[in-house]
């Protein structure tokens, strides 16, 4: 069973500590499939192709280390 954590605040409070202390407690994997799903959203709502967000590097030169 999942835990449920939840923060009664203003919106306009500053506090961002809880907001904090609970995505460091989901760890690096919760986080990154948490922007994942973000970025899905983002570009099926601007109408753009969903697989365009997947990140891109391009190598300009390889040198011996």
């Amino acid at each position: 069973m999942t835990r449920i954590e939840e923060n009664y605040q203003r919106i306009t409070d500053d506090r961002r500590s809880f907001d904090i202390r609970f995505w460091q407690s989901q760890g690096d994997r919760a986080i990154f499939e948490a922007v994942s799903d973000m970025l899905h959203d983002y570009f099926l709502i601007r109408g753009k192709d969903a697989n365009e967000f997947r990140l891109q590097r391009t190598a300009e030169s390889f040198q011996k280390a």
